[in-house]
């Protein structure tokens, strides 16, 4: 079994979580759907965001310069990471500066991509995640299982644990409000004494060199008016030729994601507050390898909307831990084996290939058919499992010659009547590992055919 199908089997072991979970992500999904439809030029809207992606990708130095400028006459101190590593370095630089104490850090996917929390930790350093279901997972120890619900594995009576635990709750309560008011009296405290407040980034304005934050629980708002110094945390992709085409992005991010009109907060950030700092780290981290890619650049068009992963088949029946990287499901599964293809090379055949995630896809990223190529590609490189490359060796050899194809079909069709089921469920046998095969018929289609031609 590959690495994904060990951790998939032990997420559907709890068979009620593993169904609750695929019917919650299935009930975002129709919640866009019905969003997306109430949107009478929504496919519009999708292509004129994925030709906007697709220009400024073509031309990305010019508007990282152009935002670069704009920003730094807003007084923005911008700064350039080539790596995680550079990130790091850059952020415990800028909180040693300032010589903050109490940093408080609101949803960012390039943040947990950079690993940033465990560097700051093993410096001595304590970050607040603010966002609830990154608190969550933050007190659990765990990686986000999805890239708008990071806590979406969780049922209401762990995070009643788990809260018992970290802050005190009564213990075995599991209200979803009481467990709330009480995450916010919790954040309050640390938004009130923040010295330093981290964001991630949605998009980036070249026009205007202004940073743009969409959150659903305004937490990012909270720290950043609570701190003196802000930090807002953007890959080279997040970027935007102009203001005017925000409006397209902001109307189908929230529908993809959440089936929202539209976040409850959308923020923009121009310049520093009065007394305050305001820095913009920008950060490549392998994202320009990925640019001059002609099969994955379109992967650097995505929105981390987590729309993919509400209508995958597979993602939602074996749960965002299964993946082992911090995106998960389809958009994971391209982004993964770019890190390191030899431990991520089950993801892309984790996959249907149904088509879904690109179909839901807000601005047009070929998802699928980029999993495709990875699934190519990493068979050319050796990067696979020997034993499915030998599989699909002596699956090649049955397949190309019409006397080998048929002989094998019929000793199959004989095996699966005849010989012992001990025989037939071997461990190499994954489909009836978890149920029967089904009972081949006496013919095949060939002999079947022929009777009914003559």
């Amino acid at each position: 079994m590959s690495a994904h199908s060990k951790k998939a089997e032990r997420f559907l072991a709890n068979e009620s979580r593993t169904d609750w979970h695929d019917q919650t992500l299935w009930m975002v999904r129709q919640k866009r759907d019905k969003t997306a439809a109430s949107v009478a030029d929504w496919e519009q809207l999708r292509t004129a965001a994925s030709s906007i992606k697709e220009h400024t990708l073509a031309h990305l130095d010019e508007y990282l310069e152009e935002f670069e400028q704009k920003a730094a006459a807003n007084g923005v101190t911008v700064l350039w990471a080539n790596d995680a590593a550079e990130f790091n370095d850059i952020i415990i630089g800028i909180i040693r500066k300032h010589n903050a104490k109490n940093i408080v850090k609101s949803k960012s996917m390039l943040t947990e991509e950079c690993g940033m929390n465990h560097f700051l930790q093993d410096s001595g350093i304590e970050v607040v995640d603010t966002d609830l279901g990154e608190r969550i997972i933050q007190f659990r120890g765990e990686m986000p299982s999805h890239i708008v619900l990071p806590a979406i594995h969780l049922k209401k009576e762990e995070i009643g644990e788990t809260f018992h635990t970290k802050i005190g709750t009564q213990k075995g309560a599991s209200d979803p409000v009481y467990l709330t008011k009480a995450a916010r009296k919790h954040l309050r405290e640390k938004f009130l004494a923040a010295d330093l407040a981290i964001t991630g980034v949605n998009f980036a304005v070249a026009e205007t060199g202004s940073v743009t934050v969409c959150t659903n629980e305004g937490n990012a708002d909270m720290g950043v008016q609570s701190a003196p110094v802000q930090i807002h945390c953007a890959g080279i992709e997040k970027l935007i030729p102009k203001q005017a085409d925000l409006g397209i992005f902001t109307r189908l991010l929230a529908r993809s994601a959440t089936g929202q009109p539209v976040t409850t907060y959308t923020s923009h950030y121009l310049k520093p507050k009065p007394d305050g700092t305001m820095y913009v780290v920008i950060v490549d981290n392998g994202r320009s390898q990925r640019l001059g890619n002609e099969k994955y650049v379109k992967s650097l068009k995505c929105l981390r909307c987590g729309a993919c992963l509400n209508t995958c088949p597979v993602y939602r029946r074996s749960g965002g831990h299964s993946y082992g990287y911090l995106i998960p499901g389809p958009i994971g599964s391209i982004l993964a084996p770019h890190v390191d293809a030899h431990r991520h090379n089950s993801l892309p055949f984790a996959s249907s290939l149904c088509g879904a995630c690109s179909n839901v896809c807000p601005v047009k990223v070929n998802v699928h058919e980029q999993i495709y190529r990875w699934r190519q590609d990493l068979t050319q490189r050796k990067q696979t499992p020997l034993y499915k490359r030998l599989m699909m060796k002596a699956a090649a050899f049955v397949l190309s010659n019409n006397r080998r194809y048929n002989t094998a079909g019929a000793l199959a069709r004989w095996g699966l009547r005849w010989m012992p089921r001990f025989v037939v469920y071997l461990p190499l046998n994954i489909w009836g590992k978890g149920r029967e095969n089904p009972l081949p018929p006496k013919e095949s289609f060939k002999q079947w055919y022929r009777k009914k031609r003559r």
